[in-house]
């Protein structure tokens, strides 16, 4: 199952249909330029595409877009803090493009200390990844991909952040403050993160 971000919206793409407010059986690759329009030009807030070969509508997905990989990650404190950066407005969680030849922990490491300011951070695991479509000012459809990751940091907090990003805040919450300060004012595939690695930890 993929669930993508189209404009905070939400594409369900399944092997069984599920119970949105929208459903598509898959037919080919038009019926996922269908499910897209809906999505960008209508009310439609979330829309099911199912199908049995799941990976081959992935595949067919994936043609549709320039394909931008990112890594990240939920950095936790002793305290069990998290630590969150504010972008022009909305909380998020500290993140950015791969470099060539950088492989996904590496990446999500260099971006969080390049955007938090803070030294040996500690990679403990994978923990899912997410998906989200915007549009370039020269029209291009991007489909980001961001490879998540738990991390602990446990040094002297250094942490500023890098204007030069557009970060004007880094902030550590607990988890009231993630619900009552973060989740109203960030995306829909952070609090899916979020949430997601919560439950892990359950």
């Amino acid at each position: 199952m993929y669930k993508v971000f189209v404009n905070e919206k939400k594409l369900l793409i399944s092997k069984h249909a599920e119970e949105l407010e929208k459903k598509l059986s898959y037919e080919n690759y038009t019926t996922l330029e269908i499910a897209l329009d809906l999505l960008e030009n209508t009310s439609v807030q979330e829309l099911n595409v199912f199908g049995e070969n799941i990976d081959e509508i992935w595949s067919e997905f994936q043609k549709l877009f320039r394909i931008i990989e990112a890594a990240g990650g939920i950095v936790n404190n002793p305290e069990g803090k998290t630590l969150f950066i504010r972008r022009l407005g909305k909380w998020d969680l500290p993140k950015g493009k791969m470099e060539k030849g950088e492989s996904r922990e590496e990446s999500a490491v260099r971006e969080i200390e390049e955007e938090t300011g803070l030294k040996d951070v500690e990679l403990i695991r994978f923990i899912n990844t997410t998906y989200h479509i915007y549009v370039e000012r020269n029209g291009e459809k991007i489909l980001k991909c961001t490879h998540w990751f738990e991390m602990n940091f446990d040094g002297e907090d250094t942490s500023k952040p890098q204007i030069e990003e557009g970060i004007t805040e880094v902030a550590w919450k607990n988890t009231s403050q993630i619900e009552t300060e973060v989740f109203p004012s960030t995306f829909k595939n952070i609090k899916l993160i979020v949430k997601e690695f919560w439950n892990s930890k359950k």
